[in-house]
């Protein structure tokens, strides 16, 4: 009778592990969060790689200690159940690439720290954050060390050679006077009106940030994931489209004021936001129209911000400004729910 009833239960038990219970839909797809994270981080090796190249070991100082204050953060506060995911390893190599590679070391881990702990285990953790961690980690370096975070080396320097005091000590003043630096591209063309060569923009040879190089490597590195469907096309089409209409219209109307579209696509941060920050699936709308709306709201604030606004670079904050509406988005461009005309529920005849 015993093992009678042992047998039940070991069936019941094997039915009930094939079924779960959960709100719809009920199709799942085969990639889990691990495996799109992870997949995006693969994504993301080339353009350490050529930020390496570009900047020397000082990319690689920066990147790791953003990394780092990411990881580890989310490993003390974030309860060690997202650790693994690839989430927090996403954060410190997307906040490093925004960051210029004379950056000391633990400005950059401070901004990992703050990109986890305030932009995304302070709303809930994964799934729950408004912003972009990454840029919100941005946004806080830019406010509190504002002159670090704009100091830009130049490019063409020995490649040993550091690009600033990456081992300055907190809140001291760096001991390297002697670093060679110059002005980013939208720096030169928005206050001096020199333009940049279209191929130095598209190979990354030019100064700026680390995610500043090679936009035609991030393009194909945006492919790869897209390709693989863990990238939704419309978000950074919608923007880069956006930016090259606009341009278009501004460089028409005045060409030594205003980059030619090309220019305007391949320089600054755009490329990098736009494949990388506005497909971010926690912040970004769920529905196609609503995506489509995101991306060119992006890009008509970026055109905005880089014409009329007191800074050369506007991708950080446009995409943040778009994160604070993505909510209010997903309500107005929900689809009709079958059954349903519009919004309201088709009353049953009397």
């Amino acid at each position: 009778m015993s093992t009678t009833l042992q047998r039940k239960r070991e069936t019941v038990t094997a039915v009930a592990r094939r079924l779960l219970v959960a709100a719809s839909p009920h199709i799942r797809g085969p990639a889990s969060t691990p495996v799109i994270m992870w997949n995006v981080v693969a994504s993301l090796v080339p353009l350490v790689i050529a930020a390496t190249w570009f900047f020397g070991p000082s990319a690689l100082l920066v990147i790791v200690a953003t990394i780092a204050g990411a990881v580890l953060t989310e490993h003390a506060l974030g309860k060690g159940t997202t650790i693994t995911d690839g989430s927090a390893a996403i954060t410190g190599i997307l906040l490093g690439l925004t960051l210029p590679a004379g950056l000391p070391m633990w400005m950059a881990a401070l901004g990992g720290f703050f990109a986890i702990a305030i932009g995304k285990l302070v709303f809930g953790g994964l799934g729950y954050n408004v912003f972009n961690p990454a840029l919100l980690g941005r946004a806080f370096l830019q406010a509190a060390f504002p002159i670090a975070l704009t100091t830009w080396p130049a490019a063409g320097q020995r490649w040993w050679t550091l690009r600033g005091d990456n081992f300055a000590f907190p809140f001291m003043h760096p001991r390297t006077a002697d670093a060679i630096t110059a002005a980013t591209p939208l720096g030169l063309m928005k206050f001096e009106g020199k333009p940049t060569g279209v191929l130095d923009l598209m190979f990354g040879t030019t100064g700026g940030s680390l995610g500043e190089t090679a936009g035609l490597l991030i393009l194909l590195c945006g492919a790869y994931l897209a390709i693989r469907g863990f990238l939704n096309w419309r978000l950074p089409i919608a923007m880069l489209a956006t930016v090259s209409v606009f341009s278009l219209l501004l460089n028409m109307a005045n060409p030594a004021r205003y980059p030619s579209p090309l220019v305007a696509l391949f320089s600054g941060g755009l490329m990098l936001g736009a494949v990388f920050m506005t497909t971010d699936p926690v912040t970004a709308p769920i529905t196609n129209k609503g995506r489509w709306i995101f991306g060119m709201g992006a890009g008509a604030l970026v055109v905005i911000i880089r014409a009329w606004g007191g800074l050369p670079e506007g991708v950080m904050y446009s995409i943040l400004l778009m994160n604070t509406l993505t909510p209010f988005i997903n309500q107005a461009t929900q689809p009709r729910v079958f059954g349903t005309r519009g919004r309201f529920a088709i009353k049953a005849a009397k």
